[in-house]
């Protein structure tokens, strides 16, 4: 004899296939909305809001840790000098005016202007000891100092140690015992991305820039895929692992900043004019250096190690959570129980 189930029974088994159904497409849904949430965000991510060295002068601070690009900048000092002499020869500004892209906030940007200052200081020296053979020559009198970076770097660090700047150079003036009164210098923060257009036209004589255009003006797009996944998973920048499309991506993004940089500056700087410009690069063809590419995997250790405390102290927070909620429904419990035991006698 054949047992049919009963009418509740095939109600309750659709019932709970329904219940299946709709838990699968509220799980889809919630990804789908946070994979876009993460999309907006990312494409919200303003670089210049968001990104800037440590400032202050601490332990961490950029002002503390920036040894090597002082390292880097003083072996190419005489390049920089070199070309600040062939401007000043070649323009004879009364008044010269001289930009650092992405200074900072360490000891780092006041140091090369100050070699910058002294070398045309020099230089004017000597134009006057010889001025009947350089009549057409003019001495400089006012320097202009533009110091740019992102709207988030700390300025005022800089702005607190120009007193101690002007002092030195005070001094050095009266070691040399160089005649005439030291040129006025006018210095300001410019904040802004230097990938575009930052200062008026023919405004400047000598453009430098360190250790500043290896960054890019954002995450190159292309990194991710149409569903916003990212295509150098467990990678912060190029590495072995990466694909050939996440070493494209990055090239057309440089390609792009770049351009703009130099037609940004075309038209700022004077006829004649000179930059120098002090950034990371790479020894082969190949993306993956050895050389660069592993501080980006310290980076990236550094990140992971980050990540994992963040996911350790949540999850001990919601076993905390759980417990303390467990505690007290058991208090609870425990009072109820008392009371009706009171209750009862």
């Amino acid at each position: 004899m054949e047992i049919l189930p009963l009418k509740g029974d095939h109600t309750q088994v659709h019932n709970q296939a329904r219940t299946k159904e709709r838990k699968k497409e509220r799980a889809i849904l919630f990804n789908q909305k946070k994979k876009k949430k993460e999309e907006e965000e990312r494409k919200k991510m303003d670089v210049e809001k968001v990104f800037h060295m440590t400032g202050g002068v601490g332990k961490t601070s950029y002002a503390k840790n920036s040894s090597l690009q002082k390292k880097a900048c003083d072996k190419v000092k005489h390049i920089i000098l070199e070309a600040v002499e062939e401007v000043y020869l070649a323009t004879t500004p009364k008044s010269i005016g001289i930009a650092d892209l992405g200074c900072s906030s360490g000891p780092n940007t006041l140091s090369i202007i100050k070699d910058i200052f002294q070398a045309i200081q020099s230089i004017s020296h000597k134009i006057m000891m010889h001025r009947r053979h350089h009549p057409h020559h003019l001495i400089s009198d006012e320097f202009r100092v533009y110091l740019n970076d992102l709207p988030t770097n700390d300025f005022n660090s800089i702005f607190k140690a120009l007193p101690e700047f002007h002092r030195l150079l005070r001094q050095d003036k009266n070691k040399d015992n160089n005649d005439g009164l030291i040129p006025s210098i006018f210095m300001g923060g410019y904040p802004g991305s230097f990938y575009g257009r930052l200062f008026p036209n023919s405004s400047l004589h000598f453009v430098h820039s360190s250790y500043s255009l290896h960054w890019l003006s954002r995450v190159p797009p292309a990194l991710y895929d149409k569903e916003g996944n990212s295509l150098n998973k467990g990678c912060v920048y190029i590495s072995e692992s990466s694909p050939e499309v996440v070493q494209k991506a990055y090239l057309n993004q440089f390609q792009q900043d770049f351009s703009l940089f130099l037609r940004s500056r075309s038209e700022e700087l004077v006829v004649d004019g000179r930059m120098v410009l002090i950034f990371l690069g790479r020894r082969g063809t190949e993306h993956v250096d050895k050389g660069n590419s592993f501080f980006w995997q310290i980076l990236s250790r550094s990140f992971a190690i980050l990540v994992s405390q963040e996911k350790k102290r949540q999850h001990n927070n919601n076993s905390s959570n759980k417990r303390m909620t467990i505690e007290r429904k058991h208090a609870k419990k425990k009072k109820e129980e008392r009371k009706e035991k009171e209750r009862r006698t």
